[in-house]
């Protein structure tokens, strides 16, 4: 066989993607062990009715057709009340693209802002795609961790320690996965600082924005950041529609124009059926409120369920769909922890150190378990890490 291009190989150059414990999970759980997943980011109840029965009627209406390449003008119009909402600032239609969920919308901002040898900084903990999508342009790119103990709130100083001459972007994520924290508003300003006085490109993940427990602050808001901010957004965990697979990316004018040439020789567009349910969803907010106020009351039930455990402490966790603990006074290698609470507990959580180092020592909980499941997983927790000390000592 001829050899692969030296781009795919490159996009995971260990063949690993630090979900181990996670697949070990599910494989087990698969093979009817009693195992209580709280590894995964995928919401544990359906899309609500109404945005299925859009979908439906669509499907029957004949929308079987291509759809124009930034997606449909319903949907874009949508996707602008939204974003409007989102970020704070006035959006039109033509500074949106349509794409394949999130994931997508991060890869076409990349695609769209970084050369081949061009430099990124990525704020860590991030998302476990993040270095890979940067690997797949050809960039390279400084992981700048946040500390655990201010939060996850992202330092000015070491991002500006972190630039080089070929630095183009930033890339964040607030509400953050894996850690929930809300980037505060004077990070967020000193962060525009920098991108303003370097004619930097700022990409702000805000998926998470309407599950932030609070007021979202997007960096597009801010004084001169609307021309050099692309904002990655998705239907995914506001809308609960994980495996719809439809985002978008907010930027300016020229630059969505550019994207929609990217997606002429990627997507060719979007299903239309799928894309006249998801305009109809955002229209009439369909799920986001009671998705808003489920995972709150979850966190809180978490927090309050391990509140008092011993050498646990909470960092971050205003808000997203997870809870970050450190669990490193009981043991530093979070990795040796999550599979010893897999093995003894039946419990699969990720590793923080999956997400970064600035997550080592931590484990990251996912909220998507209905409250009672959530509560025994918290008891599990309990007795292992108060076995754990026993065990060591």
């Amino acid at each position: 066989m001829p050899t692969p291009s030296k781009r795919i190989t490159a996009i995971v150059p260990s063949g690993k993607d630090g979900w181990e414990v996670h697949s070990a999970a599910w494989a087990r759980q698969q093979a009817g062990e009693d195992i209580i997943m709280l590894s995964v980011g995928d919401h544990d109840f359906d899309t609500p009715l109404e945005t299925i029965e859009a979908c439906v009627k669509a499907v029957r209406g004949s929308n079987h057709h291509y759809t124009p390449l930034p997606g449909l003008p319903r949907l874009r119009k949508a996707m602008a009340a939204a974003s409007t909402a989102c970020t704070g600032i006035e959006t039109e239609p033509d500074e949106i693209i349509a794409t394949q969920g999130g994931q997508a919308a991060l890869y076409a901002a990349v695609q769209t802002v970084l050369d081949p040898g061009d430099h990124a900084i990525v704020v860590a903990p991030y998302y476990a795609t993040y270095p890979n999508t940067f690997s797949a342009a050809g960039a390279t790119f400084t992981v700048v961790e946040t500390p655990a103990a201010d939060g996850f709130q992202p330092r000015a100083d070491m991002i500006r320690a972190a630039r080089r001459p070929n630095t183009r972007a930033i890339l964040i994520n607030t509400p953050n996965n894996p850690t929930g924290a809300v980037y505060s508003r004077e990070r967020l300003e000193e962060l525009a600082a920098i991108c303003r006085e370097h004619d930097l490109w700022l990409l702000s993940d805000e998926v998470y924005w309407t599950l932030g427990g609070g007021e979202h602050i997007s960096p597009r808001s801010l004084p001169g950041m609307a021309e050099r901010t692309l904002v990655i957004n998705s239907m995914s965990k506001s809308h609960g529609m994980t495996g719809w697979r439809m985002g978008w990316l907010t930027g300016p004018t020229e630059m969505i124009r550019l994207l929609t040439d990217l997606n002429l020789v990627t997507t060719y567009g979007l299903p239309a059926f799928i894309s006249i349910a998801c305009a109809e969803a955002l229209e009439n907010h369909y799920g986001v409120k009671e998705i808003a106020e489920r995972y709150a009351a979850r966190r809180a039930l978490m927090l309050d369920a391990i509140r008092g455990m011993n050498d646990v402490t909470v960092h971050g966790s205003e808000g997203g769909m997870y809870v970050m603990l450190d669990i490193s006074a009981i043991e530093p290698d979070d990795q040796k922890f999550a599979w010893g609470l897999l093995d003894k507990e039946k419990v699969g959580v990720m590793p923080g150190s999956s997400f970064g180092e600035a997550a080592a020592g931590h484990i990251r909980i996912s909220l998507c378990q209905p409250e009672p499941i959530l509560k025994e997983a918290a008891l599990r927790l309990r007795r292992f890490a108060s076995n754990y000390r026993r065990e060591a000592a």
